[in-house]
């Protein structure tokens, strides 16, 4: 992916427009023009080529995974769609898709597929090679799906990614095929299931749930850092402090004033020991820990290029946990922040890319089955051993032991499943695997009442 001054890797890349962040905020109310790595001229109608494309199915009433025929019987509906559709999104005669207005009902369609094709660019530059489909055995593309009846979620199957709506408190909808973030944390999602590996029905620990929400939410941030407007945006509003509460640790962005998570958060495993309800606060102390090491990554660049002095990097880790950090610590960042703008863009940067290699490279040794959060910090110090000679060890130590990591695990699930959750819902549905693993889950969806939300619209969690 280009974006901006970001590079030009893909100078003969196709370009799109895409919504850095959610287009009602301020900031990014309008669309910034990217190259993804698919060659101009090998993307054609939908947007769609030989990995992906792009559905705006006409009549759909029920979104792909888990429901019943007439007779009661379980079935996971799965792509590709067959009926009619809307129009598609053409490219232009030079086979690129930024010339379509956001006024077009086509900019939808090609949003979508430019957020997906710029999220995979960015995470294999990390792995080094191109991330190949879980769901290959059985489907060769992925089916990219505006689903406008399904409501408050959009969700990553066996091969398909199924987008919906948010519907704002005084009634506007909200597409969530233009909201970046939604679509970056379900390509995570994506990612993960292809790099480790789905789990053996039955071995998946309540861990490696939690584990994967956190993924994603790192990976759409992540992600987000390469659109230069966020950079600039994100640098401009918090001079650097990252503690700030600022679009970077706000995940999935609903509105200018509320998220559905936040990566910069007090949980730990001891908040999880009594047991735990639901995967994405579960998610939260991994999330927590991995930015206060992108955090404590930064500091280190800013010091290493005498941005910042030892002694102020030291005081902003001594004052963290503290009401007056941000009264002590943000007037140091705005004075270094206004002496060298472009160096601390730079640094920035360098610590983006070394957060992103050390999450590929600790993704890659993991394995689905029994997968805990004391596995997870262990791969991390042996990943940064190889990588650095152990430069980050101290880094990673404290802030893993801050959320104790490796010292505690979860507890058991004290709610029954509910409509929401990964254990209800086959949302890592294997066909050779799970063939009787459907009825089991939709017993579980009757026991919780959400059978009729099941058949209605079968929705995942973002």
């Amino acid at each position: 992916m280009t974006s901006g001054q970001e590079g030009s890797a893909f100078k003969d890349g196709t370009r799109f427009r895409l919504f850095a962040q959610a287009p009602f905020l301020k900031a990014f109310h309008r669309p910034e023009i990217v190259h993804v790595s698919s060659p101009a001229g090998t993307v054609g109608p939908g947007p769609g080529d030989r990995r992906m494309y792009v559905v705006d199915p006409i009549g759909k009433a029920f979104a792909y995974g888990l429901a019943e025929n007439v007779r009661g019987d379980p079935l996971y509906l799965m792509p590709p769609w067959r009926g009619d559709v809307f129009p598609p999104a053409f490219p232009d005669l030079d086979g690129h898709f930024d010339h379509i207005g956001t006024d077009d009902p086509t900019f939808e369609a090609a949003h979508l597929f430019g957020s997906v094709r710029f999220t995979l660019d960015v995470w294999e530059k990390y792995f080094g090679h191109p991330i190949t489909w879980h769901f290959r055995r059985d489907l060769d593309r992925l089916e990219l799906v505006i689903q406008r009846n399904l409501h408050e979620n959009a969700f990553m199957g066996y091969g398909f990614l199924e987008v919906g709506v948010h519907e704002t408190p005084d009634g506007q909808v909200e597409p969530f095929t233009l909201n970046f973030d939604v679509v970056a944390h379900e390509v995570g999602h994506c990612v993960i299931y292809s790099i480790i590996g789905v789990p053996d029905p039955g071995t998946a620990s309540a861990e490696y749930y939690g584990f994967h929400e956190s993924s994603a939410d790192l990976a759409a941030l992540v992600t987000a850092l390469h659109f230069e407007s966020v950079i600039d945006e994100l640098l401009e509003t918090s001079h650097g402090n990252l503690y700030t509460h600022n679009l970077v640790n706000r995940i999935a962005e609903l509105s200018s004033n509320s998220q559905i998570r936040l990566a910069a958060n007090p949980l730990s495993m001891l908040d999880f020991v009594q047991g735990w309800s639901d995967e994405h606060a579960l998610a939260q102390p991994l999330t927590g820990a991995m930015f206060d090491i992108f955090v404590d990554l930064f500091h280190e660049e800013l010091v290493a290029r005498g941005l910042i002095t030892q002694s102020q990097e030291d005081l902003s880790d001594r004052l963290e946990d503290s009401p007056d950090y941000f009264r002590v610590i943000q007037p140091m960042f705005d004075e270094a922040y206004a002496a060298s703008p472009l160096a601390f863009r730079e640094a920035l940067v360098a610590s983006r890319d070394e957060l992103g290699m050390l999450l590929a490279e600790t993704w890659r040794r993991l394995s689905p089955d029994g997968l805990s959060y004391s596995e997870i910090g262990y791969t991390l110090r042996a990943v940064d051993r190889l990588m650095t000679g152990g430069r980050w060890r101290s880094i990673i130590d404290v802030n893993l032991n801050r959320r104790a990591i490796g010292f505690v695990s979860a507890g058991p699930k004290i709610k029954p499943f509910g409509p929401k959750s990964h254990f209800g819902l086959p949302r890592v549905f294997v066909p050779a695997r799970h063939g009787a693993c459907c009825a089991r889950h939709l017993r579980v969806a009757r026991q919780t009442g959400a059978r009729d939300r099941l058949a209605r619209s079968r929705a995942g969690v973002l």
